[in-house]
């Protein structure tokens, strides 16, 4: 794979730990907010999908 696909990756990680944390942390209180990184999170996980099926069996070009 990529480089651009392992950036959304970890973008998805980390908007997927957020939704997480907004989700089951009582003090930030704020239920709604897990759904917006939550569906952010799953934007990142498709598009992350969707590049590394298009890249699939593309032979690398190294930068010279």
């Amino acid at each position: 794979m990529n480089e651009d696909v392992w950036l959304l990756v970890v973008v998805f990680v980390v908007w997927a730990v957020l939704a997480l944390g907004y989700a089951f942390v009582p003090m930030f209180n704020m239920p709604a907010y897990a759904g917006v990184w939550g569906w952010g999170a799953a934007i990142f996980l498709a598009l992350a999908v969707l590049i590394a099926l298009a890249t699939r069996g593309r032979p690398r070009h190294p930068k010279s």
